[in-house]
């Protein structure tokens, strides 16, 4: 029999505090690092306005019924599934989507603890002018960083430790604590490098590309690549959503709460674009470089540019900052299962399953260099050339995220009593709600179909 959460971590102290945590699980590397480089590769403005759409159409829908399920389930993924499935008339098999939820949320953290080792590297880099590099041989030292794994294990290491006291700590002393800080601080320096960009960038060139759309240069595949960075970048379908819901007050709107979530964590996206591309194009470079274009391209144009090493300083930084509050809330949910099934203490349960991602994060370490060529399912034509870091991230980004968030609108839309939606959320008028499930019950599940398919493909 399931435990109950206890003690001080039972709800959020207030439902801003809420929101404010619950933007910080989505803005993340998804937003400030992943988004800039899609949009880049995709023609931009067109771009842009179809992963808006996205948001509104595909991953808002699904982020509203997966905090539902997390308040009215009041337990960890696994558990508030199953009591929310039963409280619906309908089989404890649902639960699966729970457990495919916080096992993603666990796989991803395994693999961006690393991703975020690298924004600790480039904050001394750049805080040190990269060492004098000129341009032409700064992204060198990415190859370079990439290329030993005793410096990305140390990173990872830093920015694991660093997650475990954080999540250790509780919801109010820890979560909470850490969001109140670095949230405002995110936002502030956010808002400084977009000035710095308007000053010494290009801006209208960064403004046109962002905003004008042509959509001659936008392909199905491109189509399909929005609707899984709005995915990504919100974070539905991972259990943490479904975990952050869980501690919601019953007070709390949670229509208007994901409205505010979803729509500060695509600004933040835009707002990421406005503060690099400008940068980017000053200086004549590629805004479709690709992964590269943070820890490549943008240390060149800080390299050249007036200030550029308080400003590189800032935006690594910056990154940290996004990447630590998206890393909690990876761990979060498999840390309120262990003590919802096992009645384990939060310190102890933080430890052991941060230090199980700090493990299968050795993988990702190694993809990089000494198992660069290490193919393990390369007799599958699917798989053929993934390093265990591109399967980790294969299995949960392109396979169990869109399948779990198609579950949960399909569950949310078509299993759930219609009263129940109706008492749990306010959404003003009847026809926003029919608006709402028709989302969930047709329009949600075919483009998280065509994102199935492409992956598969």
């Amino acid at each position: 029999m399931a435990g109950a959460v206890r003690g001080d971590d039972t709800t959020w102290s207030s439902g801003p505090v809420f929101i404010l945590a619950a933007i910080g699980a989505a803005v993340g590397l998804g937003n400030v690092w992943k988004f800039p480089y899609v949009a880049g590769s995709n023609g931009g403005g067109a771009f842009v306005l179809v992963y808006i759409a996205c948001v509104v159409l595909v991953a808002l829908p699904i982020l509203i019924g997966e905090l539902l399920i997390g308040r009215l389930g009041h337990h960890s993924p696994p558990v508030a599934m199953h009591a929310v499935a039963r409280q619906s008339g309908r089989s404890g098999g649902w639960s699966l989507i729970g457990w495919m939820g916080m096992i993603t949320a666990f796989l991803v953290g395994t693999f961006y603890s690393v991703i975020a080792g690298w924004t600790l590297v480039y904050i001394v880099k750049a805080a040190t002018g990269f060492g004098g590099a000129d341009a032409a041989s700064v992204g060198r030292q990415f190859d370079a960083l990439l290329a030993s794994p005793g410096v990305l294990t140390a990173w990872h290491s830093v920015f694991m430790f660093a997650t475990v006291i954080i999540v250790g700590r509780g919801l109010h002393g820890g979560i909470e604590r850490t969001v109140k800080f670095l949230m405002p601080a995110l936002l502030l320096m956010l808002l400084a490098m977009m000035g710095y960009a308007a000053v010494e960038g290009d801006f209208a060139a960064g403004l046109d590309f962002l905003f004008r759309a042509d959509f001659s240069k936008l392909s199905g595949e491109a189509i399909v690549t929005a609707v899984g960075q709005a995915f990504f970048s919100i974070g539905v379908a991972t259990g943490l959503m479904m975990t952050y819901g869980a501690y919601v007050p019953q007070n709390v709107s949670l229509t208007r709460a994901a409205l505010v979530i979803a729509g500060a964590d695509t600004l933040v996206a835009v707002f990421a674009g406005l503060m690099i591309f400008p940068m980017v194009f000053q200086l004549g470079l590629d805004p479709g470089e690709g992964p590269g274009l943070v820890f490549v391209t943008l240390p060149a144009v800080f390299v050249e540019m007036p200030g550029g090493s308080l400003f590189g300083t800032v935006f690594f930084v910056l990154l940290a900052f996004a990447a630590i509050t998206s890393m909690i809330a990876t761990l979060e949910p498999i840390v309120a299962f262990a003590r919802d099934r096992w009645s384990m203490r939060r310190w102890r349960a933080s430890l052991v399953f941060g230090l199980a991602q700090w493990t299968i994060g050795l993988a990702t370490v190694f993809s990089f260099n000494v198992w660069s060529d290490f193919h393990p399912l390369g007799g599958i034509d699917v798989f053929a050339g993934k390093t265990p870091f591109d399967l980790i991230d294969f299995f949960a980004a392109n396979l169990m995220m869109p399948l779990g968030g198609m579950l949960i609108a399909l569950f949310v839309g078509w299993r759930m009593r219609p009263a129940t939606l109706d008492a749990e959320l306010d959404f003003g008028r009847r026809v926003i709600l029919k608006t709402w499930l028709f989302l969930l019950r047709v329009v949600a599940p075919v483009s998280i179909l065509a994102i199935l398919v492409n992956g598969l493909g």
